[in-house]
C-alpha cells in the first residue's frame, strides 16, 4: 500500500494551513469586489455588476492556478533563474519610462497588444528571488562589506530607483520586505542603517520631484512640509484628504457588526472601493467583527509562513524564500488596511486576494506558489520533535 501510495503521490503535501487561509482571504475578496464594483458597473457597463465580478473571479482562478502549477516546481529551479528574470523585469521597467501607459496620472503599465500588465509587481518577485540566492551564497562571508553588501545593494538600489519613479509606496514597502530578509541573513546592522538612511535620502528627492506624492503626504501629517504643493489644495477634504474622510465615514457606518453585505453606501463616494479601499468596504459591511477577522488571517500567514515554513527550511534558501515572500504578502495587506483606516498615507497598494487586481494578483499567486513549494520540503512536526 506505502509503495502505491508514494508512486500517486511523489510530492509531500503543500501547508495546508496557507493553502486554507488563501482560500477565505480569496473568498472574502469576491464578496466584497461585489458589493464594491456597483458604481463602476452603474458608470461603465450601464449596472451589469456580473460582469465586473466575473472578470475577478476569473482572474483570482488564473491567481490560484498559477499557486498550484508553482508549488509543483522545485524552489531551487525557480531560483537558478532568478538573476535573468530580475534583469528582464529592469528592461519593462525602463521600457515603461519611455513607451508606458499613463492611467490615474501614474505610468506604470505596459500594453502588448490586448494585455496591460505592471511591470513593477513582477520586478518586486524577481528582486526577493534574487536577493534570496544571493544570501544563501553568501553566507560564508555576508558580513563582508565588498564581497556580499555591495554586490545586493546594487541589485535592490536599481529596482527600487525604477519602481520609485512612479510607485513610491511600492518601493518603500519592497525595500523594508528585503531589509527584512537581509537581516535575517545576518547582514550587519550599521550596513542596513546605511542602506536605510540612503532610501530615505532617495524617498525625499522622489516627494520632491512629484507635488501630487508630497501633497499626499503634506495631507496625512496636516502640516505642510514641502514647498512644491498647493497647501489650500492639501488640507482641504474635497482634494488630498477626500480618499482618507471616506474611508472613515464607511468604517463608523459599520460600526461593530456592518451594515450587511451588499449594503454599503461609502461605495459610491470612494473613488477606488474595488481595490486600494476594498478595506473600508469590508469595515462598513461586515463591521469591526469582519475587518479585524479579516486581519487575522493575515497573522495567520504571517505566523505559518515564519514559524512553521521559514523555522522548517531545509536550507538558507528556502528560509530566505520563506522570510522574504511572507513579509511581501503580508506586508501588502496590513498597509491596505493602514491607509484605509488612516493610520497611513493615501497609496495606491492593493490588498493581496482580497482587491480587484491583475498583475498583482497573478505575481501573488506566484509567491504563494513558491511558499508553498518551500512548505513542502519544509520539516514536519514530527521530524521537528524528533531532532
Amino acid at each position: 500500500m506505502s509503495s502505491v501510495r508514494t508512486r500517486t503521490f511523489p510530492l509531500p503535501p503543500v501547508d495546508k494551513a496557507v493553502v486554507a487561509t488563501v482560500l477565505l482571504l480569496s473568498s472574502a475578496g469576491v464578496l466584497a469586489v461585489y458589493s464594491a464594483v456597483a458604481f463602476l458597473a452603474e458608470t461603465k457597463a450601464a449596472g451589469d455588476t456580473e460582469r465586473f465580478l466575473l472578470k475577478h473571479v476569473l482572474r483570482l482562478v488564473l491567481s490560484l492556478g498559477a499557486a498550484g502549477v508553482v508549488s509543483l516546481i522545485d524552489y531551487r529551479r525557480i531560483a537558478r533563474a532568478s538573476k535573468w528574470v530580475l534583469v528582464g523585469a529592469l528592461g519593462l521597467l525602463a521600457a515603461v519610462q519611455v513607451v508606458g501607459t499613463i492611467s490615474g496620472g501614474a505610468q506604470r503599465w505596459l500594453e502588448l497588444g490586448p494585455v496591460t500588465f505592471q511591470p513593477s509587481d513582477i520586478a518586486c518577485v524577481a528582486l526577493v528571488l534574487h536577493v534570496a540566492v544571493l544570501l544563501a551564497r553568501k553566507q560564508p562571508y555576508v558580513r563582508d562589506f565588498g564581497r556580499a553588501f555591495v554586490p545586493m545593494a546594487a541589485w535592490i538600489g536599481a529596482t527600487v530607483v525604477l519602481i520609485g519613479v512612479d510607485n513610491l509606496s511600492m518601493a518603500s514597502l519592497l525595500l523594508v520586505t528585503v531589509s527584512v530578509m537581509l537581516f535575517v541573513g545576518r547582514v550587519p546592522m550599521p550596513q542596513l542603517l546605511a542602506a536605510a538612511g540612503i532610501g530615505a535620502v532617495l524617498a525625499t528627492g522622489l516627494l520632491l520631484s512629484s507635488p501630487q506624492r508630497a501633497a499626499r503626504v503634506e495631507s496625512f501629517v496636516g502640516v505642510s512640509v514641502f514647498g512644491n504643493t498647493d497647501s489650500t489644495a492639501v488640507f482641504s477634504t474635497s482634494a488630498e484628504g477626500y480618499q482618507a474622510e471616506q474611508a472613515r465615514i464607511a468604517f463608523a457606518m459599520g460600526g461593530i457588526t456592518g451594515v450587511g453585505p451588499g449594503h454599503s453606501t461609502q461605495r459610491d463616494f470612494l473613488p477606488a472601493p474595488y481595490n486600494d479601499f476594498i478595506y473600508a468596504i469590508v469595515g462598513e459591511e461586515y463591521g469591526f467583527v469582519g475587518a479585524v477577522a479579516l486581519l487575522m488571517l493575515f497573522v495567520s500567514l504571517l505566523l505559518r509562513g515564519f514559524l512553521r515554513i521559514a523555522r522548517g527550511a531545509p536550507d538558507p534558501l528556502g528560509l530566505f524564500l520563506a522570510v522574504g515572500l511572507t513579509t511581501s504578502i503580508v506586508l501588502d495587506g496590513f498597509v491596505n488596511a493602514a491607509v484605509a483606516t488612516g493610520l497611513f498615507p493615501v497609496t495606491g497598494l492593493p490588498m493581496p486576494f482580497v482587491s480587484y487586481g491583475g498583475t498583482s494578483m497573478l505575481m501573488t499567486g506566484v509567491m504563494v506558489g513558491i511558499l508553498l513549494n518551500v512548505s513542502r520540503h519544509s520539516a514536519q512536526p514530527d521530524e521537528e520533535a524528533a531532532a
